[in-house]
């Protein structure tokens, strides 16, 4: 699969920050940001800009994620030749404000119609933001929902946390994040031993039901620290036990046995559902010698 094909999308201000983040992370793919602040569309060469909204008028998108969305809509025509080749977008985006709320729903429904796999990766805001903004959050995640083929729920209180204990600035980017945009680029594009690819996505998500992302990385020989350090991740609330459709990746190094990798696959798979649909991918790194990071899909998701 060429790089060209996957498309990384930031809506919003924290939305195209962790795109440009994440882009560097993978920069054999394609970047888009789209926002109506002009500090978050300046990228250079680097991609592709689309501002919400004529320069010249004064009237910006906070707060008002119906008007993001109408200017999402005007701009179709712009983002047609962008989204025209993706089969995968990435889309970044915060809920809360009026860009990633509004403009992230109408994206993800533009390139789905383009005929691409949306992954939505969206913040919600902190608990002890005021209740409009968590109003407006509520609403435009379960847009987003509706359009996007995987909603990935992230806590920002969570976010913040772990981001503090490694001394980060969680606004400018997440380490997390571009891990697991990272791993799920690159399980797509490089030779591995058991190869996945976008027939293989399509597969998974085809039976419906809400689906996420988790990644867990660590030393190759312990296997529950796999399992603590995919439970770990800064996501909201999700029931992932009974899910029906999984596909997962594991990377690790030349040290990696067949052994410890059907280990692994099961440890992460035991509580799916028993008549679940599992694909498995596996990659031999040289960098990774003891080291392995495991990549899940899981779809067919109950609602807490």
């Amino acid at each position: 699969m060429d790089g060209q094909a996957i498309l990384i999308a930031g809506v919003g201000g924290l939305g195209c920050a962790w795109a440009r983040s994440t882009h560097r992370r993978c920069p054999s793919t394609r970047l888009l940001v789209v926002d109506a602040d002009d500090r978050s569309l300046r990228i250079g060469a680097e991609g592709h800009a689309l501002r919400l909204g004529h320069v010249m008028e004064a009237e910006g998108c906070a707060a008002l994620p119906a008007l993001a969305e109408l200017r999402m809509r005007t701009i179709d025509q712009m983002a047609a030749p962008v989204l025209q080749g993706a089969e995968l977008v990435v889309l970044l985006a915060g809920m809360g404000g009026g860009a990633g709320s509004g403009a992230a729903a109408e994206l993800a429904r533009q390139a789905r119609r383009s005929g691409a796999i949306v992954i939505a990766i969206a913040s919600m805001p902190f608990d002890e933001d005021q209740p409009h903004r968590a109003s407006l959050a509520r609403a435009g995640l379960a847009a987003l929902e509706r359009c996007a083929d995987v909603t990935v729920r992230v806590s920002l209180p969570r976010l913040a946390h772990r981001a503090r204990e490694r001394g980060e600035d969680w606004s400018m980017g997440s380490e997390w994040i571009e891990d697991l945009v990272d791993g799920l680029v690159h399980s797509l594009l490089r030779m591995s031993l058991i190869n996945l690819d976008m027939m293989d996505l399509r597969s998974i998500l085809r039976d419906g039901g809400a689906a996420t992302l988790l990644v867990g990385s660590g030393p190759s020989d312990d296997v529950q620290g796999l399992i603590a350090s995919a439970a770990s991740a800064p996501l909201a609330d999700v029931n992932v036990e009974g899910a029906t459709g999984c596909y997962i990746h594991l990377e690790g190094g030349r040290d990696l046995a067949i052994g410890q990798m059907e280990a692994i696959a099961d440890a992460f798979t035991r509580r799916l559902s028993r008549d679940a649909k599992v694909i498995l991918g596996a990659r031999v790194t040289d960098e990774m010698h003891g080291q392995a990071r495991v990549i899940m899909l899981l779809s067919g998701l109950r609602p807490l």
